[in-house]
């Protein structure tokens, strides 16, 4: 279940005539890409620097990684309008996994934890790397989509509490452990709080709450700027007004005098040399890994729906890019980098056409950070906190459970399971409960449509048809292609579908999906795939047979899907 992300209203009369291509031929539009890089550039500055702050390190930090992924992107990625840099999601995880290594560091300081966290950001990259050469990308998506949703949630919850210190002044936090202490940690924060910052953190995301709302929208004013500019614009002169630096120049962004101080080699030595730290090394890896496959390949595919111009992402080309970001990110001492849905849906609205927006978003990042350095230290830190907790709560929205309710109420079981489970334990847990959760549910539904059916399916070939391809037979003529489904298909197995209709040549015009009565389940993520690919505007005329004759177990149109007993008694034994 991707993000839900509008793109712009407005039209381009040459968008049916041309799709541009990244490379050498994208700079023909570099008049597009140059305008949506430098608005993009005032969206990543205070939000780059945010997530820095609530990964447990220093505004530098952010704009540094911000700017690798901008230089190195456009030269590898497989996507076209994605903007990729520091991403909120991972801030949880990253301060947890630097508590682990030696210590989590605030907005002025680095902990003792965060060169020893670059090592995992590195090994992160290289494996990255390794998976995407070897055309692995596509296991990413074996996770169920609400189970994702749940995660991402539970993540925004998260940057939420984290932020709450910021946007009270109290830069200096410290960084308690788990869901429930950030949460206890609340009423000495508000009593801490420096007046002034207060009302900059409240207003700040009073602001962007309108600007973000329906009737501010109708306006065009408030759709040419996204709301966290408009969130900093406000906040800045407020700053100015209070007089915040009188009171603590901490209160401001803190730009080093030289800011190639923030460059830093990865504590390789410490980290391989004393194998107390090894299991904290490997647990970070492996959640880093999670997060950054999932939500990397689902922000690129949510930003593909919403492409004015209708391009694919390659999922294998997308990861070989943020592995090799991650790599070299990590190499100068900064965070890891994945596509941002929020920069990336400003790309589209500037009007960005290809991958070179990105390089304009790092070249001014390169402008603000060593030419006019002076416009970041004028960005109250309390607005940074009033950004991160607007990009929680919008993470963690409620209209998202909502919509999972509506396509059904297992499917937001699956969400709770995992946002609660999330909360309490962490990522890797949350996840793994969730997808134990859903394997659960399929087990239930095999079961009763082996009992259907009589014996002609058994739940042990409904379980196993799970894992397998569920395209049983190709058959090609005059142009059209017929892909016949007989195996379930679900969330384990729904990329193989994908990647048939990726291979079909240039020469098939006209595809036939035809889901039999074997498919004896079409799961949620399955149907959300399906749909996807049928509405791909690419070289392919697709269709869709026998999905609508299956009993529907809710009103969304990718609701999961059961076998009526009428099919499945005609199934061969």
């Amino acid at each position: 279940m991707s993000k839900r992300i509008d793109p712009s209203s407005d039209e381009d009369p040459n968008l049916s005539q041309e799709k541009p291509e990244n490379g050498l031929k994208g700079l023909r539009h570099w008049r597009h890409d140059l305008l949506a890089g430098v608005v993009v550039s005032l969206v990543s500055l205070p939000l780059s620097s945010g997530i820095a702050v609530a990964s447990g390190a220093p505004p530098i930090y952010g704009l540094i990684s911000a700017i690798i992924a901008g230089l190195i992107y456009p030269a590898l990625g497989g996507s076209y309008v994605t903007i990729s840099g520091p991403a909120a999601g991972l801030a949880p995880a990253l301060v947890g996994i630097m508590a682990a290594l030696g210590g989590v560091g605030d907005a002025n300081t680095v902990g003792a934890g965060y060169y020893r966290l670059l090592v995992v950001i590195c090994l992160v990259g290289i494996i990255q790397i390794v998976i995407a050469r070897t055309g692995l990308a596509k296991y990413a998506s074996v996770f169920p989509a609400s189970v994702v949703e749940g995660m991402l949630a539970a993540i925004g919850v998260l940057i939420l509490v984290k932020a709450i210190p910021l946007a009270f002044g109290v830069v200096e936090s410290g960084h308690p452990h788990g869901f429930v202490e950030y949460v206890t940690h609340i009423p000495n924060w508000f009593s801490a709080g420096v007046p002034s910052a207060m009302v900059i953190g409240g207003t700040t995301l009073s602001v962007m709450l309108f600007a973000s709302s329906k009737p501010a929208r109708k306006f065009k004013l408030f759709r040419m700027m996204p709301p966290h500019l408009w969130g900093v614009a406000v906040a800045v002169p407020l700053g100015f007004v209070l007089g915040l630096r009188a009171i603590n120049p901490h209160l401001l962004i803190e730009v080093p005098a030289n800011p190639l101080s923030g460059i830093h080699l990865p504590a390789f030595a410490e980290v391989f040399g004393d194998s107390s730290l090894w299991g904290a090394t490997f647990v970070g890896v492996v959640t880093l890994l999670l997060i950054d496959g999932v939500e990397s390949l689902a922000t690129a595919q949510a930003i593909d729906r919403v492409d004015p111009y209708k391009r694919t992402s390659n999922p294998d080309r997308v990861l070989l890019a943020m592995g090799v970001s991650n790599l070299v990110s990590s190499l100068v001492g900064g965070l890891t980098v994945i596509p941002g849905g929020v920069k990336s849906k400003t790309n589209i609205e500037a009007g960005g056409r290809t991958l070179w927006s990105n390089s304009v978003n790092a070249t001014m990042l390169l402008i603000f950070l060593f030419v006019a350095p002076g416009i970041i230290s004028t960005i109250p830190m309390a607005a940074l906190g009033g950004i991160l907790i607007y990009t929680g709560w919008k993470m963690a929205h409620p209209s998202i459970a909502k919509h999972v309710a509506h396509i059904g109420i297992e499917q937001l079981l699956l969400y709770f399971v995992t946002l609660i489970v999330t909360l309490l334990t962490d990522l890797l847990i949350g996840v793994a409960a969730g997808t134990a959760c859903k394997f659960l549910l399929l087990l239930y539904n095999a079961q009763i449509q082996s009992s259907l059916s009589q014996g002609r399916l058994t739940t042990r070939e409904i379980l196993r048809g799970m894992f397998r391809d569920p395209v049983t037979e190709s058959t090609s003529e005059d142009g059209e292609t017929t892909l016949k489904i007989e195996g379930s298909l679900v969330c384990f197995n729904a990329f193989r579908l994908r990647e048939h209709v990726a291979h079909l040549g240039k020469e098939t015009r006209r595809v036939c999906i035809e889901i039999t009565e074997k498919a004896a389940i079409v799961d949620h993520t399955a149907c959300e795939a399906v749909f996807a690919v049928a509405s791909a505007q690419g070289t392919h005329d697709i269709s869709l047979q026998g999905l609508d004759e299956m009993a529907s177990l809710g009103p969304d149109k990718e609701s999961l899907r059961l076998q009526r007993e009428s099919r499945l008694s005609r199934v061969a034994g």
